[in-house]
């Protein structure tokens, strides 16, 4: 597929965004919200990987607030799909997660389990750190097993922090809970997650409201300055793009751009293009040959890289082409 690139007569580069392969649908999806309710679901999953495609969820937590308080809890681990091996998750999952086969071999189905959690979290505002995600899985998850459409309105933590604190290289929940102070014994488990947001949730709120800034002008948009280097990502350069000032490499043949076309994509959201996986990678992007388990080993070199990066503590994401797509889409 070929993006349509456009000069103006001032020497502006744009492309034309309509070309991109068409994102997964999700028609119902609530709102994404920049607000501070009182009230509202915390939530958090965890996964055997990044995409709703092809991966399955593993843990569900959630924690009901009124009035800033947490008033109930819901949490439990998820057996993702009969195996007879009862091999559920690989080494590297259990590794970041704690989650073993054992533990998911016992556990309820994914049925059971997202009733339960759709029942919990009735038509209340959801909100998570990096929460598309979390959403996107749920939402895919919920219509496939018990053809309910989650469409509650939901508010990102991690955009409101980075909108919040933009001088800060990174984002991340471990960034967002060190900010504010806040000890975070377990990362990487659901519950114990959505508890950090919570508390650092809240942190962020006092902050500002001690600054005296008004959610109006919270609300408003700030936009980057553009610096020659940047010149080709003028029309579309946000801070609150996934991509602006990250490391980008893709590995495999993508399915539905050719890579230099994703690689222009990817200036023109403000990223930076690397051919290798090094610890200034931040998205390491899959072509499905890569994503595939019919090739050795299962994963690439790039991706095994990647998630050893990962397990030393450096700020990488591993995400197949599908899930690139939904997140440029997501934010133009």
């Amino acid at each position: 597929m070929a993006i349509s690139i456009s000069i103006s007569p001032d020497g502006t580069v744009s492309f034309d965004v309509n070309l991109l392969p068409p994102k997964t649908v999700r028609e119902q999806k609530g709102a994404s919200l920049i607000e501070f309710p009182d009230s509202y679901c915390l939530i958090d999953i965890e996964t055997t990987g990044l995409s709703p495609a092809y991966d399955s969820i593993i843990e569900v937590a959630a924690l009901k607030i009124e009035n800033d308080t947490i008033i109930s809890s819901f949490s439990s681990l998820v057996k993702p799909f009969e195996s007879s091996s009862n091999n559920y998750v690989d080494e590297y999952i259990t590794e970041l997660t704690g989650i073993t086969n054992e533990m998911l071999a016992t556990a309820p189905d994914t049925k059971t389990v997202l009733s339960d959690f759709i029942k919990f979290v009735g038509s209340d505002i959801l909100i998570g750190h990096n929460v598309h995600f979390d959403i996107n899985f749920l939402y895919d998850n919920c219509l496939d097993t018990c053809s309910h459409y989650l469409s509650n309105d939901f508010v990102d933590t991690m955009r409101l922090f980075r909108r919040a604190h933009r001088e800060l290289e990174h984002h991340r929940l471990c960034d967002f809970t060190e900010y504010y102070k806040i000890k975070q014994d377990t990362a990487h488990r659901a519950w114990a997650d959505c508890e950090s947001t919570f508390k650092a949730f809240l942190a962020l709120k006092n902050d500002i409201e001690e600054k005296h800034i008004s959610l109006e002008n919270f609300k408003k948009k700030y936009h980057a300055s553009v610096s020659a280097k940047d010149i080709n990502a003028t029309q579309l350069l946000s801070e609150e793009t996934p991509f602006y000032g990250k490391v980008c490499v893709f590995t495999g043949t993508l399915e539905k751009m050719l890579r230099k076309d994703a690689m222009q994509l990817i200036a023109n959201l403000g990223g930076i293009n690397a051919d290798g996986v090094t610890a200034k990678t931040n998205f390491l992007i899959l072509g499905n040959n890569d994503y595939c388990t019919q090739i050795k080993d299962g994963k690439s070199n790039k991706q095994k890289k990647a998630e050893s990066l990962i397990l030393k503590g450096k700020d990488i994401q591993i995400i197949p082409e599908n899930v690139f797509y939904d997140m440029v889409n997501d934010f133009l």
